[in-house]
This record gives structure tokens, C-alpha cells and sequence, in this order.
């Protein structure tokens, strides 16, 4: 049974920086396709940025050069650092995991399997 768990939401500054992390049980991220979306109140969920086994990462126009992905394949973990946090940058951040490292496009929701429950994200102005 796969799980993913978020964790790292919070409230913080505008300007300032957060750090989520998704912890993967029953799934070798290595060998999979891992993501970031987020919904704000009253709208979809949308991509934020995702990384693929062997290194390769994908952003959203709206947070590239701000938010960086990473992970750590000894912790199964998946990391999203955000920097220069901006009010619209306020949802609930949910992790996502794709059996296969294959998936395109990356951004579209459907193209993954696992969902973790999600952690807030609130930036104040």
C-alpha cells in the first residue's frame, strides 16, 4: 500500500521561506515520477512542479526561479523548497506519485496514482 505524508506547511512571512516534504512508503520514488500541486480556496488544483527519476525537474511558470525540488533516495523523500513566498502562493500543497517515470505530460493531475492528504501553505502580505 502506497502512502504518501506531507509535512512542513505552515504560516509565514511574505519574502520568507517554507520547506514540505513528502515521505513515500511502498513506493521506490526512484523509479517513479514525483510532484507538487496546490489548491487555493475555490480552485483547482494546480502543478507546481515535479521531478523524475534520474534527476530530471519541471516547474510551473509561477514559481520557477522561487521553488526548488529535490529528492532523497535513501529517505524516499521528497522535498520542495520554496523561497520568496508571495500571499498567492497560499493553498494546501499536495504530493503526488506516478508508478511510472514515463508520464507526459507532468503537469496534468490524472497522470498520477498516490495522493498524499495535503499540508497548508499560508503566506500573509
Amino acid at each position: 500500500q502506497v502512502q504518501l505524508v506531507e509535512s512542513g506547511g505552515g504560516l509565514v512571512q511574505a519574502g520568507g521561506s517554507l520547506r514540505l516534504s513528502c515521505a513515500a512508503s511502498g513506493l521506490t520514488w526512484s523509479s517513479a515520477a514525483m510532484a507538487w500541486f496546490r489548491q487555493a480556496p475555490g480552485k483547482e488544483r494546480d502543478f507546481v512542479a515535479a521531478i523524475k527519476s534520474g534527476g530530471t525537474t519541471y516547474y510551473a511558470n509561477s514559481v520557477k526561479g522561487r521553488f526548488t525540488i529535490s529528492g532523497d533516495g535513501a529517505k524516499n523523500t521528497v522535498y520542495l523548497q520554496m523561497n520568496s513566498l508571495k500571499p498567492e502562493d497560499t493553498a494546501v500543497y499536495y504530493c503526488a506519485a506516478a508508478k511510472s517515470a514515463a508520464i507526459v505530460p507532468v503537469a496534468v493531475r490524472s497522470r498520477y496514482d498516490y495522493w498524499g492528504q495535503g499540508t497548508q501553505v499560508t503566506v500573509s502580505s
